[in-house]
């Protein structure tokens, strides 16, 4: 796969390009949106699915990107550490924050392991 530049993308990627720069306030792409380019169909369905749920919601905006973070390091998706724990950061997250994430993301993986392989039923109070 080669990234699509937007001087070589077709209109409907060069449509969601500037779509990302706006909302972004950006006057480039990242790489991941130049990657996801080669299927314009799954370039716009990733951008708007990214725009809705990681726009205004229930969750503030750090906490948003702090379980992305988590959920990429669970995945061990270097690009998505790097650009969502960047965004973590830009959004106030410091240091200690990430040290304790990383901290909980270990624990968690390590007693979900231990929860799936000794087959622990779920208790009754935790059912509703």
């Amino acid at each position: 796969m080669n990234p699509i530049e937007k001087a070589d993308a077709s209109p409907a990627v060069r449509a969601v390009y500037d779509d990302i720069c706006t909302t972004r306030g950006v006057t480039d792409v990242n790489n991941f949106w130049k990657y996801m380019a080669n299927e314009p169909r799954m370039l716009a369905h990733v951008w708007n699915s990214l725009k809705d749920l990681m726009g205004p919601g229930a969750l503030d905006p750090l906490t948003k990107e702090l379980i992305y973070t988590a959920i990429s390091m669970s995945n061990n998706c270097d690009y998505c550490m790097a650009s969502h724990g960047a965004s973590a950061r830009a959004k106030g997250a410091d240091d200690a924050m990430m040290n304790e994430l990383i901290a909980i993301v270990g624990l968690a993986n390590m007693t979900n392991r231990l929860a799936t392989a000794y087959k622990v039923p779920v208790d009754e109070a935790f059912k509703t």
